[in-house]
């Protein structure tokens, strides 16, 4: 084994559809997959300069949709569009172009929040209500990099998911054999393939990761 210098260490992670609201109020919608979850916080990877990024540190709030693995077509219809107006030169560099209406263009339907203004989208078998609780510095270190990477902190406050990936019997556990997510890994679209071997860490209950915010979420008030 030798080292190696790829330019993106992209192993695999779900694609995320977040949804935030522009300063008009008009929905936005942006696919990203440098996500990761812990309990009911997630953690984002996002590129400063996104309209996304503006969007949650100025709202406060945004939708996560999960996509499954038959909605590449879906996803693909949003890659190198941007919400920003003008387009960045970052990314003007990279062909992305100015969309305003991205649900339109999706081909995904904008369906009412409960506890935030931007809106779900409804052929995502998982929508995840959020608010921002903290944004940092990526890689602020180093001057080349300073001001244009950030992650964000979101905390859960309500999650919706599709009947046909529930857990039989079970109203709040999803089953991963019915929940086929899209993966992306170095810039190409996979899903997963079946189970390989039985988990031991699968023997600890899920209940016994029950966060706080559970709690919290259900005192989130009703728009």
């Amino acid at each position: 084994m030798r080292s190696h210098e790829p330019p993106i260490l992209y192993f695999g992670t779900p694609v995320v559809l977040i949804s935030s609201l522009n300063e008009d109020g008009f929905p936005n919608l942006a696919p990203m997959s440098s996500a990761f979850w812990l309990g009911w916080r997630c953690i984002l990877g996002l590129d400063a300069g996104s309209k996304t990024t503006q969007n949650m540190i100025r709202t406060g709030q945004c939708v996560l949709n999960l996509p499954s693995d038959d909605m590449v077509a879906a996803v693909n219809r949003l890659a190198l569009t941007t919400g920003c107006d003008p387009v960045p030169p970052a990314k003007m560099h990279r062909g992305y172009r100015h969309e305003r209406d991205k649900f339109g263009i999706s081909g995904l339907t904008p369906l009412r929040s409960e506890t935030v203004a931007p809106p779900r989208a409804l052929e995502c078998p998982v929508q995840l209500e959020a608010s921002v609780e903290a944004v940092h510095g990526v890689a602020d270190d180093d001057a080349r990099f300073r001001g244009h990477l950030v992650s964000i902190e979101v905390r859960v406050q309500r999650v919706h998911l599709h009947d046909a990936i529930l857990a039989i019997g079970e109203a709040n556990r999803i089953d991963p054999d019915k929940w086929r997510p899209l993966i992306m890994s170095f810039q190409k679209f996979y899903g997963l393939g079946p189970q390989l071997a039985d988990s031991v860490l699968a023997r600890v209950p899920e209940q016994f990761y029950r966060s706080p915010d559970i709690d919290r979420a259900r005192l989130e008030p009703a728009l």
